[in-house]
């Protein structure tokens, strides 16, 4: 056999070489926990997503308090609200005795290292079930009004920050929304609360498990006009360039792993942080065929959040978190 100069399984010969030569690290704190919440003393297990819950607030903090054991900093807040509470204007998103701001509360003193994050958007609590306010016609055409929406947004940010939220992550897509939160927080006095911006957030067929976890699905009509077209990939890159002028500190990309490219596309045209989120869907798909045997969950996930942090991602919403981050002690 002729002399081979160049070989490349020279870099793979042994753990300790390939570590050296390993391009991309993964980190428990590059992995943000997304977590359930309801009213009551109860955890109730999610149908629609095997190894998550609904906490009650007692069992959320303990849950977060396991999650800091294995090295996970930064959680988010997702509240399943009763019926009862749901209104056209959504007004229990910002009411400060409400589910989500006592849940910030309690985190904080049990666990003020821990980074808290929430969602701004009306969807949970919207009786329409959509994240902004619906205006219906004569004919029962659904329109989403977006100013509106956005000054209600600015009142459930205020909130979150109030109760210590440490960055608030508006999940919408409405025009404007984050400028408006920005003032919002400094004029209040909460210049050093961020914000997450859900910047290129898709109308995705993904979600399904998640909105069965919250009840949250629309009523009537869909999201498209909203969220973003699947189809589109330089949008994104002009969504990003907004929300970065308009103050966002932080961009996400939802869902994560069929959008790695405009995770990648996002990180070569801004400087900002991105942030990209495996969603209920992605996560169920690879609960499901591990369940069934024909794949290793625990391979495939950390292989899936590796794929994104690759693609560019510098953090990353998983169910895995948790469990991931256990792998690294």
């Amino acid at each position: 056999m002729p002399s081979l100069p160049i070989r490349p399984r020279r870099n793979r010969k042994s753990p300790a070489v390939r570590g050296l030569v390993r391009e991309t690290q993964l980190r428990p704190e590059d992995l943000i926990y997304p977590l359930f919440l309801q009213e009551g003393t109860v955890d109730e297990p999610i149908e629609s997503m095997p190894g998550c819950t609904r906490w009650s607030l007692d069992g959320l903090v303990k849950e977060v308090g396991e999650a800091v054991a294995v090295g996970v900093r930064s959680v988010v807040l997702f509240p399943a609200i009763d019926e009862s509470l749901k209104t056209p204007l959504a007004e229990e998103c910002h009411n400060a005795e409400g589910l989500v701001p006592r849940a910030i509360a309690a985190i904080k003193a049990a666990h003020p290292e821990v980074v808290v994050i929430t969602d701004v958007a009306l969807d949970p609590y919207n009786s329409a079930g959509h994240d902004g306010i619906v205006e219906t016609s004569p004919d029962g055409d659904i329109k989403i009004l977006n100013d509106e929406t956005v000054d209600i947004l600015c009142q459930q940010a205020l909130c979150h920050a109030r109760a210590g939220a440490d960055i608030v992550s508006p999940s919408d897509m409405m025009d404007g929304r984050v400028a408006a939160i920005r003032a919002a927080l400094d004029e209040a006095g909460f210049s050093e609360v961020s914000i997450l911006s859900y910047t290129a957030k898709y109308a995705s067929g993904y979600y399904g498990p998640f909105r069965g976890a919250l009840d949250s699905a629309p009523k009537a009509g869909d999201k498209k006009t909203y969220q973003m077209d699947p189809a589109n990939a330089r949008e994104a890159i002009r969504e990003a360039l907004i929300d970065a002028e308009e103050g966002a500190d932080m961009l996400m990309v939802k869902p994560a792993g069929p959008y790695l490219d405009i995770i990648h596309r996002m990180r070569e045209a801004i400087e900002l942080p991105i942030a990209a989120y495996q969603v209920s869907g992605e996560y169920l798909m690879i609960k499901s065929a591990a369940k069934d045997g024909w794949i290793d969950e625990e391979k495939v996930a950390m292989e899936s959040v590796l794929g994104i942090k690759r693609a560019g991602a510098d953090m990353i919403l998983t169910y895995f978190a948790k469990s991931l981050a256990a792998k690294f002690g």
